[in-house]
């Protein structure tokens, strides 16, 4: 090594960026790479989400429609085959309320329940929560069990 081909080491020296709007001399002065007029040339441009140019955007054009209910109930649904599952599993014997429910991550606090007609129940179940569908109902009903509304 010597000083004709002294190098600083690899990924030490960073190249500077291109220095625009610093004069004719630098090639880079002018418009300083923003091209003639327009909106994007001026300083302190920042395009609206959604603009299109003037064209009437999208979100506009589309009509409204509909509305929402402020009195809706939002239920959580659990379906017949979970609560089999519970059965098979050995974490319920004969009653479901919403605690058990919860405990099992199959509803959370503050959640009204409905219990769903999917899948089958074979065993025999009382079952305690908000709402029922009609199939449930009756599959509950037919295992031996009952269905109570809180």
């Amino acid at each position: 090594m010597t000083l004709n081909n002294l190098r600083p080491a690899k990924g030490s020296v960073k190249t500077q960026g291109k220095r625009i709007g610093r004069g004719q001399g630098s090639g880079k002065g002018g418009t300083a790479t923003r091209g003639h007029k327009g909106a994007k040339s001026r300083s302190g441009y920042s395009r609206k989400v959604g603009f299109e140019g003037g064209q009437m955007p999208l979100q506009r054009r589309v009509p409204k429609f509909g509305f929402t209910n402020i009195n809706r109930k939002e239920y959580a649904g659990v379906n017949l085959h979970k609560l089999q599952e519970l059965v098979d599993n050995n974490k319920v014997t004969d009653t479901i309320t919403l605690d058990v429910l919860i405990e099992n991550r199959l509803a959370r606090r503050n959640e009204l329940v409905k219990i769903l007609g999917n899948g089958e129940l074979k065993a025999k179940l009382n079952v305690t929560v908000h709402k029922y569908t009609a199939t449930a109902k009756a599959a509950i009903e037919n295992a031996g069990g009952t269905a109570e509304t809180l």
